[in-house]
């Protein structure tokens, strides 16, 4: 059974701080700038465009049926096994490796030269592997950022950037934008989390968690489908599998960095004020 993510859930109430009005100083609105732009503007079609030099019209266009379904099923599997193996491995401290973001960089490189190489029926082993490569990038920047891996609710935010970063160019900002997201997610994550806190991430087939991960999946499959389709771009295809998943992975911190960012600041300045704040930075961009 599919889940679909709906977008005109209320807004997310679980983590928000008390109301307050404190004003962010400039050093945290100038990465609230960087971060609105980020999770409002960055879709992976125009990274791809960016790196060739090009608009790629085809990005947007469906996949065949038969292609379509091969994307579903490795998206549910890449998930399952992120959830299993990302988040019950991750150490909870920060990483102290220098060059961590470039080292997952390029393995997802690696994996999608093998995956370029072979083609589309190997995405159900190799979108796995950089799904997976991609979560761990993800929580280094959650724990850089504050977060506590030990709370499941933070470790599921990790997760939750797979949605937050499947906007397409033909999304309406109104309905798919940033907090509409959130809110969409927020009651689901908060039932996951409180299943996770009591039986873990390995208690994979708790209503719960297969509800959230269906909404999860329902979001990160249109980039994966993207990311498939850029793939019979001549000029997309002649780069090579290794430059396209390094694109991924490169979006995906991207927006998490911007997602983790935002969540640092409404622990320091309460969630209104940076909604507020937020709010009137993306109607400035917008203008």
């Amino acid at each position: 059974m599919t889940t679909e993510l709906s977008l005109n859930a209320p807004p997310e109430t679980h983590d928000l701080a008390p109301a307050g009005t404190a004003t962010l100083s400039e050093t945290d609105l100038a990465a609230l700038r960087i971060a609105v732009a980020a999770l409002e503007r960055s879709t992976l079609a125009g990274r791809l465009s960016g790196m060739v030099g090009k608009p790629l019209e085809m990005i947007g266009h469906a996949l065949p049926a038969a292609a379509r379904d091969i994307v579903t099923a490795a998206v549910s599997r890449a998930l399952r096994t992120a959830l299993k193996v990302a988040l019950t491995t991750l150490p909870k401290a920060a990483s102290s490796r220098p060059g961590g973001g470039r080292m997952h960089t390029a393995l997802a490189a690696a994996s999608g030269a093998i995956g370029g190489a072979l083609g589309l029926m190997t995405l159900p082993v190799e979108l796995p592997v950089s799904t997976t490569l991609i979560l761990r990038a993800i929580a280094d920047i959650a724990r850089s950022e504050g977060e506590d891996l030990a709370d499941p609710e933070a470790a599921l935010a990790c997760l939750q950037v797979f949605a937050l970063g499947s906007r397409t160019e033909a999304d309406d900002l109104a309905s798919s934008g940033y907090f509409a997201v959130r809110g969409a997610l927020a009651k689901s994550i908060t039932e996951a989390a409180r299943v996770a806190a009591g039986r873990g991430f390995t208690d994979r087939g708790a209503p719960a968690l297969v509800r959230f991960m269906a909404q999860i999946a329902s979001r990160f499959g249109i980039v994966v489908s993207q990311k498939v389709a850029a793939g019979a771009v001549p000029v997309v295809g002649a780069i090579g599998g290794a430059a396209v998943n390094a694109a991924f992975m490169e979006h995906f911190r991207t927006v998490a960095r911007a997602h983790f960012t935002v969540r640092r600041l409404e622990r320091s300045y309460g969630a209104p004020a940076v909604r507020q704040a937020y709010e009137a930075i993306r109607t400035a961009m917008a203008a």
